[in-house]
């Protein structure tokens, strides 16, 4: 199993935005991100926390990437 890098919610969802992902609404602090292509997923936006890796993986499922298109 490959390890995961802990990620901030701002920082994963800077890094999705190079990729070509955009902010299509929030609701609280969960930021919807949508691809042009139809790709979408929901990344929360807490103070203070990472992103567990369950959730990093889930994330990246939705959004079709793999770690090295995240880094």
């Amino acid at each position: 199993m490959s390890n995961y890098p802990t990620v901030t919610g701002r920082r994963l969802i800077k890094a999705l935005r190079k990729i070509g992902f955009k902010a299509v609404r929030t609701k609280g602090s969960h930021f919807f991100l949508q691809h042009s292509d139809g790709r979408r997923t929901v990344v929360p936006v807490h103070a203070g926390e990472t992103i567990g890796r369950g959730l990093l993986a889930q994330i990246m499922r939705d959004c079709e990437i793999s770690l090295e298109d995240l880094n």
